[in-house]
């Protein structure tokens, strides 16, 4: 849901643009947010060229010592940022915040409804001092009888038909990943870029609204408009009736698994002769695709039969060879030798900034879009806590004997 934190250590990755080119040079964005959602909209802002500054609580991010399933959090969203350590509820770091936020082009925040009016940080109050502001809330969703209610991405997972979709009927599953937070952040950072664009027409500013609820029906929408359609409700993906004869994970050789698929009739012609298959390239009963998906409660027994002779990388050397769709059953930490990655320039290191680790040297998934042929890369580390506190102080004005008093008195951190 939402708070802070950011670093500047320049180990920018090579594929990085130079700074100076990336298009959001010279915005200036200032985050009010923790764990996934807000975070991952500053990022992408951030890796656009953003400066991003992580309005985080005195005492550190929660998220900077998370374990478990959240240990990889802080150091995943917070690239390219500065941070900022503030108590909102002294009087002096308050009216630091908000001299802060004042100076923004864009505000991210994704707090509770109701915090950041009791602190002055809402639009309406920040708007006032700067009209040109771009207010960008995320929250779990949007006004209406749900609004008050606590969202998690697992929470709206179950409500909002993805779980359902995704676990075996009678038994919901969660998404393996955070799949609501990172895309409500991602939309936030569209509603930003294109607040951006409108105001350069009118030089006003506006209130962006993005939530996990939403977001979680607008990716389960093809499944509504399924059953708009058809009449039939969807069927939860490990039960529902394939679309094509062939598509489907093979248990093979030394236990290993591999998805194989043929999606027309010239790649199922392909695949049968690629693999021997001749006899079923010309059973009448599987001439095409339509007659191999009713055909599957027997064809599927005789493929898996016949491929559990295989192993995976014959089978993945086949299926490369012929153009055919297939995929190796990849667990995340294996991607992090995945050949086309590193080829590619898709992960680049990072310098963990908390933790038992810190300090060491990570590698980290960058946004996954090429701009004038290069990647964007990290330009700045996950930040230390507090890191820029004075420097930005300072720029606001701000003297060093002011600072040190409000060090002092744990105002700011």
């Amino acid at each position: 849901m939402t708070d802070n934190a950011a670093s500047d250590l320049p180990t920018a990755s090579s594929s990085s643009p130079n700074q100076a080119s990336l298009p959001l040079q010279g915005i200036r964005v200032v985050e009010f947010s923790h764990m996934v959602m807000g975070p991952a909209c500053g990022m992408v802002l951030a890796d656009l060229g953003a400066e991003v500054i992580k309005v985080e609580p005195v005492t550190g991010d929660l998220t900077r010592g998370l374990l478990g399933a959240g240990a990889g959090f802080f150091p995943m969203f917070n690239r390219n940022k500065k941070s900022v350590a503030i108590d909102l509820r002294s009087a002096e770091g308050l009216q630091a915040a908000i001299r802060l936020a004042s100076t923004a082009d864009v505000v991210v925040q994704n707090f509770k409804p109701g915090v950041m009016k009791k602190y002055g940080l809402d639009y309406a109050h920040l708007s006032q001092l700067n009209p040109g502001l771009i207010y960008v809330n995320h929250t779990g969703f949007l006004p209406g009888p749900y609004e008050h209610r606590t969202a998690l991405d697992e929470v709206v997972q179950m409500m909002g038909g993805l779980a359902y979709m995704t676990g075996r009927p009678g038994d919901p599953l969660r998404a393996g990943s955070s799949v609501n937070d990172i895309m409500g952040g991602m939309f936030g950072a569209i509603g930003a870029l294109a607040a951006l664009m409108q105001r350069n027409q009118t030089g006003k500013g506006q209130e962006i609204d993005s939530a996990l609820f939403e977001n979680n029906v607008f990716l389960v929408g093809q499944h509504m408009m399924q059953y708009a359609v058809t009449g039939q409700p969807a069927a939860p993906m490990p039960e529902r009736i394939s679309s094509w004869g062939l598509y489907d994970v093979f248990s093979v050789q030394g236990g290993e698994q591999i998805f194989l698929a043929a999606v027309s009739d010239a790649q199922w012609r392909t695949f049968c002769t690629a693999m021997g298959f001749e006899d079923m390239a010309n059973d009448p009963a599987l001439q095409t695709n339509n007659d191999r998906v009713r055909a599957r409660a027997t064809m599927l027994p005789e493929l898996r039969k016949r491929l559990a002779h295989y192993s995976a990388a014959h089978l993945a050397q086949v299926f490369e060879a012929h153009q055919l769709p297939f995929a190796p059953i990849s667990r995340p930490e294996q991607l992090l030798d995945d050949p086309h990655l590193l080829a590619t320039g898709g992960l680049a290191d990072v310098v963990l900034s908390d933790g038992e680790r810190a300090g060491h040297t990570a590698k980290t998934t960058l946004l996954p879009i090429r701009m004038d042929g290069e990647r964007l890369g990290v330009r700045s580390q996950p930040p230390k806590q507090g890191e820029h506190t004075r420097e930005l102080l300072a720029s606001l004005g701000y003297t060093q004997a002011e600072i040190d008093a409000m060090l002092q008195s744990q105002a700011i951190a």
